[in-house]
């Protein structure tokens, strides 16, 4: 019977929704796969988002996704202003040009897999934030590295404790009003400072077991570079630096002395990583962690 297809029940589901997610991609050199990211909102099931794409090179995206045969009305599309301000700048850009009552950051050179936002959506608007699996994946053969959170091993409720224990990048939604926004002068671990706060603000919040993320690894990326070892332990002694003066602004003290324990280990092993990268056994961090190394 006619109106009775699955476009039908995509949208009656998106009229039941009390709130949209506001999707926040930061691109910068981006054109080879902003379409690809863009196209996993395309075919997510819930329908109330809106794409809010920051242009960081100075460019136009519009263009390249007309190009890929993607022209829709939620696409919102900002920019820094500056040429490689840095993705926190770029989100933090696209956070003031959000109109939805969620948020999710999504990497240009990332994607959602279908279904990710209708998992997470009513989870977050009820807990302030949710979480799921993430799945790296290398891109130029779509070869899986690994998972977060192998079968079995997902906790329900990820709190910052269960975070500071991960080792892949975590990509949440989050309520408006448990968004702390993005610390710029954090340029290379920024995602765990942000997820840090996030759960400072939100307490224990549902993690989903699902890999919805995909998080992929890719040649040129900052993850591939001679030099991303010793800009990870450039980043963790500014960690330590702001834990030990503003303490980036988390509330429990506890918490703050945790995230610095927490450093020590990630530096450890970012020592171990250097040292296998050195050796040619990887030829990125996450490579080394699929190597059991880490």
């Amino acid at each position: 019977m006619a109106g009775n297809g699955p476009g039908v029940a995509r949208a009656n589901r998106s009229a039941n929704i009390s709130a949209g997610v506001s999707v926040i991609v930061a691109a910068h050199r981006a054109h080879g796969t902003i379409a690809r990211a863009v196209r996993s909102l395309l075919d997510q099931d819930w329908t109330a988002w809106e794409a809010v794409i920051v242009s960081d090179d100075g460019t136009d995206y519009r263009p390249t996704l007309r190009d890929a045969g993607i022209d829709d009305p939620r696409l919102v599309f900002t920019g820094t202003g500056r040429v490689g301000a840095g993705a926190p700048a770029a989100r933090n850009a696209g956070l003031a040009a959000a109109r939805l009552e969620l948020l999710a950051p999504l990497d240009a050179d990332d994607r959602f897999r279908p279904g990710r936002l209708s998992a997470l959506a009513p989870l977050a608007l009820a807990h302030g934030a949710a979480f799921d699996n993430v799945a790296v994946v290398r891109d130029e053969d779509d070869q899986p590295l690994l998972r977060l959170f192998g079968d079995g091993h997902a906790p329900g409720l990820l709190d910052a404790d269960g975070f500071l224990a991960t080792v892949v990048p975590m990509f949440p939604l989050v309520r408006r009003d448990r968004m702390p926004g993005w610390d710029e002068d954090v340029d290379f671990c920024d995602d765990v400072v942000f997820n840090v706060r996030v759960l400072d603000a939100a307490g224990p919040v549902p993690l989903v077991a699902t890999p919805f993320y995909e998080y992929r690894q890719r040649a040129g990326s900052i993850t591939f570079s001679s030099d991303s070892g010793r800009r990870a332990e450039r980043c963790y002694r500014h960690l330590l630096d702001r834990l030990a003066g503003d303490g980036f602004g988390i509330g429990d003290a506890g918490l703050r002395s945790r995230f610095a324990a927490a450093i020590a280990v990630k530096r450890a092993r970012n020592a171990a990583f250097e040292a296998a990268f050195e050796a040619g056994r990887c030829a990125n961090f996450q490579e080394f962690l699929a190597l059991g190394e880490g």
